[in-house]
């Protein structure tokens, strides 16, 4: 099994890499393999609504999204980590997601999905809320932990000094792990859920 981790902080090393590396570790306890990005450092500009990945299959801008394209599909599970800006996620990783789960044909139902948030003190939950739409939107179930997904911390390496959210991270990843392999079990013997052919309606209409 596989999770892809993105890290949406420009700080390579900053808080949200801490908390994400903390569930890396009880991934690797599982037996389950993790790979590690970091794009909240990269020019990622947004959607610009042209639709040519509805004639191509991918992308037009060609960037980390096409990159992480087939990574996304290949793995079972999904983590997004971002610090809190003006209680709302990285504007950088916001581009990257919308242009990822929007370029992105391939079924993502029942791959696992799991944002984690980071602040110095506001903003955790308007945030996580903002990532968990992009799981929710793509059926994909949503893991849950025993507190909402976030650690606290402002200068770097501050986010060690919250053990409360460390261990949120740690039963997260467990969590997840978990419902992976469930999922994974159940696929074998029952397969996906049954899908209608898809309605689309305007309101303005």
């Amino acid at each position: 099994m596989k999770v892809l981790i993105i890290n949406g902080s420009p700080h390579v090393k900053g808080n949200t890499a801490i908390a994400l590396r903390e569930m890396e570790k009880i991934f690797q306890e599982q037996d389950i393999e993790t790979e590690f990005v970091t794009v909240g450092n990269k020019a990622i500009r947004g959607c610009i609504a042209c639709r040519k990945c509805a004639q191509t299959g991918k992308c037009v801008f060609d960037d980390a999204v096409n990159e992480l394209a087939p990574k996304f599909e290949e793995a079972d599970g999904l983590v997004v980590g971002t610090p809190v800006y003006y209680a709302s996620a990285n504007a950088t990783l916001v581009a990257l997601l919308d242009r990822l789960f929007f370029s992105t044909h391939f079924d993502k139902t029942m791959k696992v999905g799991a944002s984690v948030v980071i602040a110095r003190r506001g903003g955790t939950s308007a945030t996580f809320d903002e990532l968990n739409k992009y799981f929710t939107i793509s059926g994909m179930p949503v893991a849950s932990s025993q507190y909402w997904n976030s650690v606290h911390g402002r200068e770097e390496g501050e986010a060690e000094q919250d053990p409360e959210g460390l261990q949120t991270m740690r039963t997260l990843a467990r969590n997840m792990a978990f419902l992976m392999k469930s999922i994974a079990l159940g696929k074998e013997k029952y397969g996906l859920p049954e899908r209608e052919e898809g309605i689309y309606t305007n309101f303005v209409r």
